[in-house]
């Protein structure tokens, strides 16, 4: 076996998730939910090191290649490669001035703790739509209170939530800011809060369908297709749409899913794995699904990758619906108060939310696996039709 260049650029395309070996150290690793990236293992100074060469395919096994030769090159000299990058950053960084310098730094190096790479845009996206168009050519060290109130006033009653996180995000720039060793005003955000009031936006929840109306609407999802199957599954597990659409067969054991904590809502690094019943209803639709499956996945999209995000939603608008596939975790949830007597934590652990602070979550680890799959037993025997809406009393203990 060659001790270099044991991968091909075809050969990685097709992997499945795991971790493969290049040769000198240099590591393919391909996640579950289908990201990938690199990374060198090296030894300096009798200490062994990881070190991140960037993800895939943004960066190609070429460059992988080019970059740990350079890595070795030093290691070889007596030089700490990551220490050296993290020199050259520095040097680099004494050049960043303006606001979209500062934010792209910034995003990058907040790439590893966010969901996905943050591939979806969703923690750049405020900054490059309403801040950068009009303060990104200006030096950070000049920005104010009133350069910020200015320029989300236009959004801060109409567009709340994204104004928000157009302000909090313009925070984090300015802090990472003052971590390159630039001067810049720390308070300007919250001055500009101060400026801009209260906003006058009401949140609206995300519309939901009644429980009484979710069996109807289920068994409605009759075509056998990709779109319905993920919609019938999303109901009955009460997820979120995400994990739903890149559930793959690696994450199934038996009437378990679990689904990657980097696959949850939340910060990769700080989102326990998290473990779903699977109901006979819920299983029988992955049985339907496996038609359909294609590199494990088993909602694939008609060329590639799995369905989109609003897939799902374009079907309910189509019908004319308000209601949209968020929704169904709130029908789960009301259903659950109304006809069940499920202890409230218990309700929350089927939403996977968190219940009371970090030091009762500390002692309480259980996630009632038990007492919802019964729960959600009830559940896809009511949506399916095969069960009334009567009230559903838990065993005890």
């Amino acid at each position: 076996m060659r001790a270099l260049n044991r991968l091909t650029a075809k050969g990685i395309a097709a992997a499945a998730p795991g971790k493969y070996a290049d040769g000198g150290g240099l590591w393919f690793h391909k996640r579950n939910d289908g990201g990938a990236q690199w990374f060198l293992r090296v030894t300096i100074h009798g200490r062994r090191r990881e070190m991140g060469l960037g993800a895939y395919p943004s960066v190609s096994l070429a460059e992988a290649r080019r970059q740990a030769d350079d890595a070795r090159a030093k290691v070889r000299s007596n030089v700490d490669p990551i220490k050296d990058r993290e020199r050259e950053k520095r040097d680099a960084a004494r050049n960043l001035h303006l606001l979209k310098d500062v934010a792209e730094d910034a995003f990058e190096s907040r790439k590893a703790e966010l969901k996905g790479d943050g591939k979806a845009g969703r923690w750049f996206s405020p900054l490059e739509l309403h801040v950068l168009p009009k303060l990104g050519k200006v030096p950070v060290s000049d920005l104010d209170q009133i350069d910020i109130r200015d320029t989300l006033a236009p959004i801060w009653h109409s567009k709340a939530h994204t104004a928000q996180k157009a302000l909090n995000r313009i925070g984090i720039c300015l802090r990472h800011a003052a971590a390159l060793g630039l001067n810049v005003d720390l308070q300007a955000p919250e001055k500009a809060r101060a400026l801009l009031g209260k906003s006058r936006h009401k949140i609206t929840n995300i519309p939901s369908l009644p429980w009484q109306e979710v069996p109807a609407f289920y068994q409605s999802l009759d075509e056998g297709s990709v779109t319905h199957l993920a919609l019938r599954f999303l109901i009955l597990t009460g997820v979120r749409s995400g994990p739903v659409r890149w559930l793959h067969e690696d994450q199934l054991a038996g009437d378990v899913w679990t689904i990657p904590g980097e696959a949850m809502k939340g910060l990769r690094d700080r989102t326990p794995d998290f473990r779903v019943p699977l109901s006979s209803e819920a299983l029988g639709v992955i049985g339907e699904a496996r038609r359909f499956s294609r590199d494990g996945y088993l909602f694939p999209n008609v060329r590639k990758g799995v369905i989109a995000d609003a897939t799902m939603s374009r079907l309910m608008e189509r019908r004319g619906m308000e209601a949209r596939p968020h929704g169904f975790r709130t029908s789960l949830r009301v259903w659950l108060s109304e006809v069940t007597d499920a202890p409230f934590e218990v309700s929350e652990m089927m939403l996977a939310h968190s219940v009371g602070n970090k030091v009762t979550q500390a002692y309480n680890r259980t996630d009632h696996l038990e007492r919802r799959r019964a729960l959600l037993e009830r559940w896809g025997q009511f949506v399916s039709g095969k069960s009334s809406g009567q009230v559903v009393k838990m065993a005890r203990g």
